[in-house]
């Protein structure tokens, strides 16, 4: 079920793309060994691998947190529909394959502004025929905008689980906990909110050098507490799930973490630091590795 957003001309996506400027859906894509990213967003990546040389540990885990989160709450909770906000470029297990392949009548909306993602968008809607798939091209920081498309897919008279997965570090407190205190009270009772966020509790020099690479390219990173994070549940009026706001690798382990990919490794030692992060095995990480909590909570 393609969105409006999809009948875009091409060109004018073309003229909508800065190249010159690093995008964080399109740094995250680096980092994740994706191919849908310019110059400029491996540069990004690039220097913040070089002040944190594991830090590709925290995008990986990030995304397996909300394999885990989608899962469970598909499996376990029955919830059939899932609005993600800063969706990112489509990878492998995205949140519609993950819930379809559980209940195949899910419904899954994506909203994400970077026209990098919507030229790629139509890799998000390919929907099992119970299901239904669907893209929004709006910011986080119109949320009106977001509900009221949104509602054209998805039923809001039943639970739904929002996911904000790695987005509100790129916003300031004084729109965050309004944004999202703003979506969580148009859901649903039993709805469920599946956040992460980058944190300087845990391993504050790593993450502080690359807050810098990434505030001298222009983006707004905000690094929250534990308490700031829980904030965004317990003010939206949220009760929180076990185990809490843990380090993602914390948080409901299944060991099911994705294995690696294969290389030969004369192949490996033509690499760069930043190519060779698709191929890294990410089950060796240690607490001292990680700078992202995750959490999830439900709507009484």
């Amino acid at each position: 079920m393609p969105g409006d957003a999809l009948s875009q001309d091409p060109a004018e996506l073309r003229r909508r793309i800065d190249t010159t400027k690093a995008h964080p859906a399109r740094v995250y894509d680096v980092f994740l060994g994706g191919k849908d990213n310019y110059p400029v967003d491996r540069a990004a990546a690039a220097a913040a691998l070089a002040a944190n040389p594991r830090g590709y540990l925290d995008v990986r885990h990030n995304r397996d947190f909300l394999r885990r989160a989608v899962t469970g709450l598909a499996r376990d909770e029955g919830i059939r529909q899932f609005l993600d906000i800063g969706t990112g470029l489509p990878t492998q297990e995205n949140v519609h394959q993950i819930a379809q392949r559980i209940n195949p009548d899910s419904r899954v909306v994506y909203v994400d502004n970077d026209p990098v993602v919507l030229a790629h968008a139509r890799a998000l809607l390919t929907s099992g025929p119970e299901g239904v798939t669907d893209y929004i091209d709006a910011d986080l920081k119109q949320p009106d905008e977001i509900l009221e498309q949104a509602g054209k897919t998805l039923d809001f008279g039943r639970p739904i689980a929002l996911a904000l997965v790695a987005i509100l570090h790129f916003v300031e407190d004084a729109e965050a906990y309004d944004i999202v205190r703003g979506l969580v009270d148009t859901l649903p009772s039993a709805s469920r909110l599946i956040l992460s966020h980058l944190t300087e509790d845990l391993n504050p020099e790593n993450i502080r050098a690359v807050q810098r690479t990434y505030t001298e390219r222009g983006f707004t990173f905000v690094l929250r507490s534990r308490a700031e994070v829980e904030r965004f549940l317990t003010q939206s009026g949220l009760e929180i799930d076990e185990p809490g706001v843990v380090p993602v690798h914390r948080w409901r382990p299944d060991g099911a973490t994705p294995l690696p990919e294969q290389a030969d490794p004369a192949y490996l030692a033509t690499l760069d630091d930043i190519e060779k992060v698709r191929y890294r095995d990410i089950s060796d990480v240690t607490d001292a590795d990680i700078n992202v909590y995750g959490v999830t909570g439900v709507k009484r």
